[in-house]
């Protein structure tokens, strides 16, 4: 069964300029609802994470600052959003919902949540709408756990992975893969195990030779037996905030592609959808929902 990761709060109110990108947190699941695609029994509502899972992954002092909602207001504006109460337990609840996936992910091969990919923040910083790294969090609740032994992270949303870089720059039992665009944020990139940085413009042609000519022969180096797959749309010709020019087809054959190579090797992935900022919220919604589509018909 697929298993899908969401609550209500993925979407929750924000001030003028950030309700925008809520919206399509509403949108996805409901279009696959109406279409069928799911059912209700598909979607589950996690928990708010524990602390000791955050601070395996995050600096306790960082950590007490979102929560107390004491950070400072530059760092606030660092992470793109007012920091409020309601924003940190979204936050938690987002990182224990890709958790969660994880444990559904080993049963049914993968799953989803609707949120995450929140991959700017690092040990002690959120950046980027990022302020827990949702996947860095569940990676190493399952290497603390002893749940699993290697983990490969596929990043392909249009912006580096900079934060999880970070997170696993000195974890030999995490092998951090983003391939994004070059000129884009974050600015200061930070170093994964393997970058590919993109040049602008870039279409689906290029794009999909150079992921097939890397993605296999990563896997059978690095035999993982766990992936985490961040799977954003903003790689689009229409995204606003990116600089590359996928169409929807392209983008999702891009998740075919990796999702197939997980299912040939028997890998289970957890995949979190990322960014996706086009102007016309039905080519987010659309780009993102082909994801799910793929996954389901592979799998299910």
């Amino acid at each position: 069964m697929l298993k899908i990761a969401y609550d209500p709060i993925y979407a929750h109110p924000l001030p003028p300029g950030h309700r925008f990108p809520m919206l399509k947190y509403e949108l996805i699941p409901g279009q696959l609802l109406h279409e069928g695609t799911i059912t209700p029994e598909n979607l589950f509502s996690p928990n708010i994470l524990d602390e000791k899972s955050i601070l395996l992954t995050h600096d306790a002092n960082y950590w007490q600052q979102l929560r107390d909602l004491t950070l400072s207001p530059k760092d606030q504006r660092r992470t793109g959003f007012p920091l409020t109460a309601q924003l940190i337990e979204r936050e938690r609840r987002i990182a224990q919902g890709t958790i969660d996936g994880c444990s559904y992910a080993m049963q049914y091969g993968v799953a989803f949540n609707v949120a995450g990919g929140t991959h700017h923040a690092g040990t002690n910083w959120g950046e980027g709408f990022c302020l827990l790294n949702d996947q860095a969090i569940a990676a190493n609740y399952l290497l603390y756990n002893a749940i699993c032994k290697f983990i490969l992270i596929i990043d392909l949303d249009v912006h580096q992975g900079n934060g999880t870089a970070q997170i696993f720059e000195h974890e030999p039992r995490v092998f951090t893969f983003s391939m994004h665009g070059d000129k884009n944020f974050p600015f200061r990139k930070e170093r994964s195990d393997l970058d590919i940085p993109l040049e602008d413009g870039i279409e689906d042609e290029q794009y999909l030779s150079i992921l097939k000519s890397t993605l296999p022969t990563l896997i059978e180096k690095a035999k993982p037996d766990f992936i985490f797959y961040l799977s954003g749309v903003d790689v689009l010709r229409s995204d606003k905030l990116g600089k590359l020019s996928l169409t929807k087809e392209g983008c999702k054959e891009r998740d075919r592609y990796v999702l197939e190579l997980c299912r040939f090797h028997n890998i289970p992935v957890q995949i979190s959808m990322g960014g996706g900022y086009s102007p016309d919220i039905k080519d987010i919604v659309e780009a993102h929902c082909n994801t799910y589509r793929v996954a389901n018909e592979l799998y299910f």
